[in-house]
């Protein structure tokens, strides 16, 4: 290494700060956030960035404790949890990433005319986890489809779900893209029904920190490069999006990842404003109470705040 190569490393070293960010699922959905990291808006804003994605064993919340990570993704709902047992919410959330429900059903064959209520008396893959779960309740709700009816089968995360499904387990299957997109690229399933097109905006993907975190320069740096990565991915073609993100999901291709992609633009998932509206966290207050999930609508200011560079 020349002298002026180790003099632009240590220059490199002393002006750029590392952040590392939580996923409790990391796909597509979160493209706005993805595009954060992936395209270089941190860097921009002095802000070395990695990644951390959440288990069975540790939690969002968890790597907010311990310090793994400084921002996460997360839900609003995901507070209601501490909320209910009389405790505080560990973090505040304070932007949204999406405004719909990412979910799609997936049927063994194309099915133009699919409504709900074809559901009755099926056998389907439903993703078990908290919210997905109540998002789903409630579009059978709305479509006026007893949940009962369905045969929901649990198969644990997404990889077991999809191998459920690729072995006939079901007949229908209800998953998160871009995995509904790839088996239809392969003839293996075909979306049907959109769950975000069922139920419209909701506060469901959020970011969220703790309130420490909050009040530094960093968190405002970082919401500067989100804004930024926002606006990318909803005025940029997904052809390009899913070129700054090939390689980032396993076993994708990138027709099926455009697909995907597309599919969330049309349903219009990143909403310009990154603040999370109370209607919206009043629309997953309705949603959580219909399934029974909560005792009580827990006070937006209990869990929401304004983005950091607001303040």
């Amino acid at each position: 290494m020349s002298p002026l190569d180790r003099a632009i490393l240590r220059f490199w070293e002393n002006t750029v700060k590392k952040i590392n960010i939580g996923f409790s699922r990391y796909s597509a959905f979160y493209s706005p956030l993805i595009a954060t990291i992936a395209g270089g808006f941190l860097k921009e804003e002095g802000l070395e960035p990695e990644y951390h994605i959440a288990n069975a064993h540790k939690s969002v919340f968890d790597m907010i404790a311990d310090d793994t990570v400084e921002v996460t993704q997360s839900a609003v709902s995901a507070s209601w949890t501490p909320l209910e047992k009389g405790e505080k919410s560990p973090v505040q959330h304070f932007a949204q990433i999406n405004i719909k429900d990412g979910f799609f059903i997936v049927a063994r064959e194309p099915d133009p005319s699919f409504t709900w209520d074809k559901l009755s008396g099926k056998k389907v893959i439903v993703d078990h986890g908290a919210q997905p779960m109540a998002m789903f309740r409630f579009a059978c709700h709305l479509s006026k489809l007893n949940f009962e009816s369905i045969e929901a089968i649990n198969l644990g995360n997404t990889d077991t779900m999809e191998a459920g499904f690729r072995a006939g387990r079901a007949d229908y299957a209800h998953f998160q893209g871009p995995t509904p997109q790839q088996l239809e690229a392969e003839d293996v399933g075909y979306v049907v029904a959109s769950v975000g097109e069922a139920i419209g905006p909701v506060a469901f993907s959020s970011l969220a920190a703790s309130p420490e975190w909050l009040s530094t320069d960093e968190a405002k740096s970082f919401m500067i490069a989100y804004r930024k990565a926002r606006k990318y991915c909803i005025e940029t073609p997904a052809e390009d999006i899913a070129r700054m993100e090939n390689g980032c999901f396993n076993g994708i291709s990138q027709s099926a990842l455009i697909d995907c992609l597309n599919a969330y633009k049309g349903l219009g998932n990143w909403h310009p404003s990154v603040e999370i509206s109370s209607a919206s966290y009043e629309r997953a207050l309705d949603i959580f109470s219909n399934c029974g999930l909560i005792t009580k609508r827990h006070p937006f200011d209990q869990v929401v705040v304004f983005p950091p560079d607001t303040k």
